[in-house]
């Protein structure tokens, strides 16, 4: 009797062992998550930002009178010089009032080149003097009016560059001021970035009579990883985008030789502000999507952060700002560094063990997102 009733609490053992494990062994199941590393504070003052590349010189051109099309002397992608014909009109109807206007030039000349002779002999008054001369100087103006107009015929380049845009076809009728090319001179490129009021206001002030060295400014191209192209500081707006809160700041940049640039291409500006960011003038503010932050029992927001060394989630109090499209300003409680999770955070709890999604898979910041962050995605 006493063997069964040990045989029999072995086996119950042996149960309750075997409920134990698969107990503990479904709780540690880690479950995939979506993250995002927040840009490190210690990473000194470098940020990137979006940039469009324009032309540092470029020009609409078009005729200053109306006709038609007679010479198109130019496509898209030419190569221009400084005073090369690029099209002309029809110049018959020009020069049919050139030479009526120079007829009566003619008559009015005369008439007043006797009327001097006259004038001095007594033999017409002053005021019919006055009136052949008014006249006179009258006929002139129309005629240089109409070679103007005929000179106009012709539309010349006003510097060297290159055909961007062409607007118009051969023997097509065109009024004037009519954009007809779209002329860019790409020997030398603009590059222009928005700058979030954020860092504008932390970016220290130039006291006079003090001198500031200039911050250093990148540009990378995808086309060339690895490289970057040196930028040169040309203007800032001093007034923000009324939509965007952001300023429009502008570099230029000699065009590469071992990489074709156009205007309207998309460039990744890089800036150390480490030397000219005010660390007194604020805290840094992150922006994060809205599914990552989570609310508590007592109605505070909170994110959770993954510890890479456990692979466990932890929550982390923040303060909350100002909504930004799908992304939220956090204020107060990161500090940089931090991988957060951005999806499914309402389905975390304290010390759940997680593992991260590929990096096709893992959430990646919008390009609004980039703009207006201060922090960094990281690259797995």
């Amino acid at each position: 009797m006493r063997i069964k009733n040990l045989a029999i609490l072995w086996v119950c053992g042996l149960l309750a062992a075997c409920g134990q494990t698969d107990q503990t062994g479904q709780q540690e199941v880690a479950r995939p998550v979506k993250t995002l590393l927040i840009g490190s504070g210690t990473a000194g003052g470098i940020r990137k930002f979006p940039g469009v590349v324009d032309a540092n010189k470029k020009a609409d051109l078009a005729f200053r009178v109306s006709g038609k099309v007679a010479k198109l002397l130019v496509k898209e992608g030419d190569k221009v010089a400084s005073g090369q014909v690029l099209a002309a009109l029809d110049p018959t109807d020009f020069k049919l009032v050139v030479n009526d206007k120079q007829a009566s030039f003619n008559r009015a000349r005369a008439d007043y080149n006797r009327a001097k002779k006259l004038v001095a002999k007594g033999h017409i008054s002053r005021m019919d003097y006055d009136r052949l001369e008014a006249d006179y100087k009258s006929r002139l103006a129309d005629l240089e009016r109409a070679k103007r107009d005929l000179s106009y015929t012709i539309l010349k380049a006003p510097f060297k560059g290159e055909i961007a845009q062409r607007f118009i076809e051969n023997y097509e009728e065109v009024r004037a001021k009519i954009k007809v090319f779209t002329l860019a001179d790409n020997s030398t490129l603009e590059v222009k970035i928005n700058v979030p009021e954020n860092i504008m206001l932390r970016v220290k002030s130039r006291k006079q009579g003090s001198q500031h060295k200039p911050v250093p400014v990148l540009a990378a191209f995808d086309a060339v990883p690895g490289k970057r192209f040196p930028l040169i500081f040309k203007e800032v707006a001093t007034r923000a985008d009324a939509k965007t809160q952001t300023f429009l700041v502008t570099y230029t940049m000699p065009a590469p030789d071992e990489l074709r640039v156009l205007p309207g291409m998309t460039v990744n500006v890089i800036a150390d502000l480490s030397k000219h960011l005010d660390k007194g003038a604020g805290h840094e503010v992150f922006y994060l999507p809205i599914t990552a932050v989570s609310g508590t029992a007592d109605l505070n927001s909170q994110v959770w952060m993954v510890d890479e060394k456990t692979m466990r989630v932890h929550p982390l109090p923040v303060k909350l700002g100002a909504m930004k499209g799908n992304t939220v300003e956090v204020q107060e409680g990161l500090q940089g560094g931090e991988r957060i999770v951005t999806a499914g955070a309402r389905f975390m709890a304290d010390g759940m063990l997680v593992t991260l999604l590929k990096q096709s898979e893992q959430a990646e910041p919008r390009a609004e997102d980039v703009r207006l962050s201060i922090g960094q995605s990281d690259k797995q």
